[in-house]
């Protein structure tokens, strides 16, 4: 059974070693990468299931490389930062980032984050369950739930993982007010350890690809739900 892949992409050499330490003891295997071009680089050769991502590098930032990576991959990825301001870990989630770790960090909370994000993943890569509802329409858009993948205008959007599960939530419970809270649980999972902000951002990242701030929307005081009169807008699978 192949090891999940890891890619730390961090130039501190003491912390690299140690996550890389860590992880392989875990059961990982892992790669570093001490700089932004290494690093995406890396990502074409090794292949990685995750990617360690710190914010500050020698020749570019964490942020410019989220951006390159997921403008052609689709990989879970956790910021490492070892800012504390609320605004800069904001930001590493609007531009794809799936989570965010601060320095200092335990290691523990690093393994328990990482498998938390490759379960959730794992468990949105499982085949639908009713082939009937494997295709979803609303709108111009197309949602292939079996491949996880979504177009617009029949133009193939990208989304991460998150955002992917998060549409198919809201889709499939149309009309339900969810709570940040319940999204939380139902996405991200009862352990996931970061704080209902993440909830905003992805709504928010959703709405600028999809183009569906008439059918995302926002309950105030309460949470977020997808338009029920959608129905009427859905194109029968022929």
């Amino acid at each position: 059974m192949e090891k999940i892949k890891i890619l730390i992409i961090e130039d501190e050499e003491a912390i690299a070693d140690l996550l890389a330490y860590g992880l392989n003891k875990a059961g990982f295997e892992t790669k570093i990468a001490l700089n932004g071009a290494d690093g995406v680089n890396a990502v074409q050769s090794f292949k990685p299931n995750l990617l360690l991502l710190d914010w500050m590098l020698p020749d570019t930032t964490g942020i410019e490389v989220c951006k390159k990576i997921t403008a052609s991959h689709n990989i879970p990825m956790i910021m490492i930062t070892a800012k504390s301001d609320i605004t800069d870990k904001i930001v590493g989630l609007e531009f794809g980032a799936d989570d965010y770790i601060t320095k200092p960090f335990d290691l523990r909370e690093v393994i328990a984050r990482i498998r938390t994000i490759l379960r959730r993943v794992d468990q949105a890569n499982k085949p639908a369950e009713e082939p009937s509802e494997s295709i979803l329409r609303f709108k111009n858009i197309e949602i292939i739930k079996s491949e996880r993948i979504v177009k617009k205008n029949n133009e193939i959007i990208e989304l991460t993982p998150k955002e992917f599960d998060l549409l198919i939530t809201l889709y499939s419970y149309r009309g339900k007010i969810f709570s940040r809270s319940e999204l939380l649980d139902f996405v991200w999972g009862y352990d996931y350890f970061g704080d209902t902000r993440t909830v905003d951002i992805h709504i928010q990242r959703l709405r600028k690809k999809l183009d569906v701030n008439d059918l995302i929307v926002t309950v105030f005081g309460v949470g977020y739900k997808f338009e029920k009169q959608v129905d009427k807008a859905h194109v029968p699978n022929d």
